[in-house]
């Protein structure tokens, strides 16, 4: 009897314990109340570009759209070999650009000669999106993993710290969003995670890690950005109930769109046939932009 008590005891001990580290790996950060205005906006994925690609993604033009539409939007940055920022979402130019390369290989000279989609728009210098936006909507800057993380992360720190208008940062990268956990805690910033089932398989271990959330005791987040159809995980449901804001990614249709409304404070979306209409423009004179 004395030695099934001591069992029970110890496997009651160890479970407990289990519990304590795994809440201390995914335990969020705690928002800030001046970040409200992250709910009250929808964001435009890279811009509110066309399915075509002939208003391109993350060009000026997609941006300009956003904002004339009543928009945040969310955009992504990434570091050239001259250590310029630039708006671009790809590792390589080729998908965009039709040439090959590493964005971080190429100078910013080089990618100025490069035009999106076969348009006339150019990859933009984050310096000239922030100019062009002039805090008229929200941003949400999703920074691009990089050999050059260090660079990159204090590059776009001090851009943004001059912004005129309600920004915060994402990455898929922990060490990113931890960088910022220590060197601009009141940055508002956000994990991005997904299932990684596509992954390499030599990196579907670090995909687990994000999926779970297990990385957040590097970058405490104070919001998790989500795949939309992955709701029901529960290193998800977890990080909400432990208050961290969630912003769905990436809504496409009017059942994630029903998801997002259901399960997270914002959403990131791509504009799809017969999509609400959010009249978003009245929000900017709200708050005072």
């Amino acid at each position: 009897m004395a030695d099934s008590i001591k069992i029970v005891l110890l496997v009651s001990g160890l479970f407990a314990v289990s519990v304590a580290i795994y809440l201390y790996l995914v335990w969020p950060a705690r928002t800030p109340a001046d970040f409200s205005w992250l709910p009250r906006w929808k964001y435009a994925h890279r811009g509110l570009f066309s399915g075509d690609q002939s208003i391109p993604e993350n060009s000026i033009a997609s941006f300009d759209a956003a904002i004339r539409a009543g928009f945040g939007f969310e955009l992504d940055v990434a570091m050239t070999a001259d250590h310029k920022l630039v708006v671009f979402h790809d590792n390589s130019a080729f998908r965009m650009c039709g040439v090959e390369g590493k964005i971080w290989t190429l100078t910013s000279e080089e990618i100025a000669t490069l035009r999106l989609a076969g348009t006339q728009e150019r990859i933009p210098l984050f310096s000239d999106l922030l100019a062009m936006v002039h805090g008229r909507v929200p941003l949400i800057v999703e920074i691009k993993s990089s050999p050059l993380r260090p660079a990159l992360c204090e590059a776009v720190a001090n851009a943004l710290d001059t912004y005129p208008g309600p920004c915060c940062v994402e990455s898929f990268d922990p060490l990113i969003v931890g960088w910022f956990r220590k060197h601009r805690p009141a940055m508002l910033r956000g994990q991005l995670a997904c299932r990684g089932d596509k992954a390499d398989p030599g990196r579907r271990f670090g995909w687990f890690l994000l999926r779970n959330l297990l990385t957040n005791v590097l970058a405490r987040p104070h919001f998790i950005a989500y795949q939309v159809n992955e709701t029901s995980h529960p290193a998800f449901r977890l990080c909400r109930r432990l208050g961290a804001l969630t912003v769905a990614w990436t809504v496409r249709n009017d059942d994630e769109c029903a998801t997002a409304d259901q399960w997270f404070d914002a959403m990131i979306f791509e504009a799809w046939e017969g999509m609400p209409d959010w009249h978003q423009g009245e929000t900017a004179e709200r708050d005072g932009k």
